[in-house]
């Protein structure tokens, strides 16, 4: 019986971002006793029908998922300096129907919402949400940066509006714990404060980019390639190496970093137990 599923998981198909391969990432789950596994790519699914099979086959529950860009105003609104910087926003299938409704998403993002990066808005996501868990993201997501900048009341209004529109059990307040990142553990307290005054569910995640500790160095050599910087520069973007703790976690030690909030990580396999999605093979 499962205690923890990892639900923000960042494949290979997190294109110059995630390390993880499908395989390893599967082998790796497999190994460390675990029986769900979602993937969580950035803003695109090409891995998702790849991983439903691989897992299937290896007797591991595959939860499809996304891990979206939310532009900041309108996805048609491309204007540099204010639109270049989308929110993030992750998405699982609960059923078929969530999973066609992703791939809209996905789909929309890419041919009419792309501006450095495919983007999908509040209009898409109004007409496309059923069947679909969402979780508040990391500290990219709307509600944490509001809450980074002290910005309480609108943190408020931001998830009290995705709680009504994805309804009962289907938002969830997303808390990652990365000890070097010194916003996290404040932005945390005021993610909980928010889920408790406004009674929405606590969800715990490893922003997992790569399989194992030791692979933190090579995902930081492909985040130089994204960047176009060099490993020995200093004081590069998306620089990694302070935390390198971006792998796939074991069940005991997610359990152990969330001691505090317990059914942040008793969420997780309710979560996972409620995503039951089948996919046709063989037929268009």
């Amino acid at each position: 019986m499962a205690k923890f599923v990892h639900l923000h998981v960042h494949s290979e198909f997190s294109l110059l971002d995630g390390l993880g391969k499908l395989d390893l990432l599967i082998a790796r789950a497999k190994e460390l006793g675990m029986d769900s596994l979602a993937v969580t790519d950035h803003g695109a699914m090409y891995g998702s029908f790849k991983f439903y099979l691989k897992a299937k086959a290896a007797g591991i529950k595959p939860i499809l998922g996304v891990e979206t860009y939310v532009a900041r105003r309108s996805r048609l609104d491309k204007e540099g300096k204010i639109d270049t910087d989308p929110y993030h926003l992750v998405l699982l299938a609960e059923n078929e129907e969530g999973y066609r409704n992703m791939m809209k998403l996905v789909t929309h993002a890419h041919l009419d919402g792309y501006y450095y990066k495919p983007r999908i808005d509040w209009d898409l996501l109004t007409k496309h949400h059923e069947g679909i868990i969402c979780l508040s993201a990391c500290l990219a997501g709307q509600v944490p940066q509001l809450l980074m900048q002290d910005k309480i009341r609108e943190a408020e209004e931001v998830a009290a509006k995705y709680a009504e529109l994805f309804g009962p059990d289907h938002y969830y307040i997303e808390l990652q714990k990365h000890p070097h990142i010194p916003e996290i553990e404040r932005t945390n307290e005021k993610l909980v404060a928010l889920a408790r005054k406004l009674g929405l569910p606590l969800v715990a995640t490893n922003d997992v980019h790569y399989v194992n500790a030791d692979d933190a160095e090579a995902q930081e050599i492909l985040l130089c390639v994204q960047t176009q910087r060099t490993i020995i520069e200093k004081n590069r973007p998306l620089s990694m190496m302070e935390s390198p703790d971006f792998y796939l976690r074991s069940q005991e030690e997610m359990i152990e970093l969330f001691a505090q909030y317990p059914e942040a990580i008793e969420n997780t396999v309710k979560i996972a137990e409620r995503c039951n999605l089948t996919l046709s093979v063989g037929k268009w």
